[in-house]
């Protein structure tokens, strides 16, 4: 991977034409941009909407934690130019893995779980060190069932509403962007993000699916070793899966409970985040184009 700077950051190296010059190929949208230390770092732009827009490059990006990451891959990130760094993880999360960001990037914690009662999504990776407990108090798809559940608070917790609302505000102001926003693993709580995103600007249903799923191909292979200590141990092996991984049905409960709440996307920016009509277009201006 050769990572260039600013809007080349689409672009990868792929082969090596004649006399050594290197030939590019567009990154598809929602593919990793290859840093290894965080393999989940992606553009939210580059789809194409219902009635035929594009949703741009360059603007946002979505990431795992930006903890433990080489000098090499902070000086490729630099090249992307944020000018903030959105966190929605909790204190705990944030104490135990501080953000490493290059210089200049301002730092925003919004803890999208600050009002949960339990913020058990965000603190799930300390049983896979009890196998034997893990199977008897995640196994049989409660695991998933706490998933769920933590999906549906993304829509309902004041601290949720509060958190989204500031991160979208900011996206639409040209003064803030580029940005990144991120959770520990990119996947549950910035996959909620990008998802509501992605259908407000008008993306296919299936295709904001699509990309909420791709988690699991950069995700999964990084917990691989803990995954497999895991089920050597005699846990059941869907448990970390359903832990680092993303479901179908995850996403759908972000939805059926905005759908119940709200009614609709359009609805949901206006009654949960405050977001009227015209700030709403806004943020459509700033990503959308012909």
């Amino acid at each position: 991977m050769v990572l260039l700077s600013g809007a080349a950051a689409l672009f990868t190296a792929c082969t090596t034409g004649k006399g050594g010059s290197t030939k590019y190929a567009v990154l598809k949208p929602g593919e990793s941009l290859g840093i290894a230390s965080v393999p989940n770092l992606r553009d939210v732009g580059g789809y194409t909407t219902a009635d035929g827009k594009t949703v741009a490059r360059g603007i946002a990006y979505r990431s795992n934690q930006l903890y433990a990451i080489t000098p090499d891959d902070r000086r490729k990130i630099q090249q992307l130019g944020w000018k903030n760094d959105y966190d929605l993880r909790t204190d705990a999360e944030v104490k135990a893995k501080p953000d490493e960001l290059p210089p200049g990037v301002n730092y925003v914690q919004l803890n999208v779980l600050a009002d949960a009662k339990s913020a058990a999504p965000a603190k799930l990776e300390a049983l896979l060190h009890d196998p034997m407990k893990a199977n008897d108090v995640l196994g049989n798809g409660k695991i998933e069932q706490m998933f769920i559940k933590g999906y549906r608070e993304f829509v309902s917790l004041p601290s949720a509403r509060e958190s989204f609302r500031k991160l979208f505000a900011d996206l639409a102001d040209p003064s803030r962007t580029p940005a990144v926003f991120h959770c520990t693993t990119g996947k549950d709580r910035t996959g909620w993000a990008a998802a509501a995103m992605l259908t407000l600007m008008g993306v296919p249903k299936e295709t904001v699916y699509a990309d909420f799923l791709k988690s699991n191909d950069y995700i999964l292979p990084m917990y691989q070793p803990v995954i497999n200590e895991f089920t050597e141990a005699g846990g059941d092996k869907d448990i970390p899966i359903a832990i680092f991984g993303v479901k179908k049905d995850y996403l759908d409960a972000s939805f059926d409970e905005m759908q119940t709440k709200y009614g609709g996307i359009v609805d949901y920016f206006e009654k949960a985040f405050g977001m009227d009509a015209a700030e709403q277009k806004a943020l459509k201006d700033r990503f959308l184009s012909d």
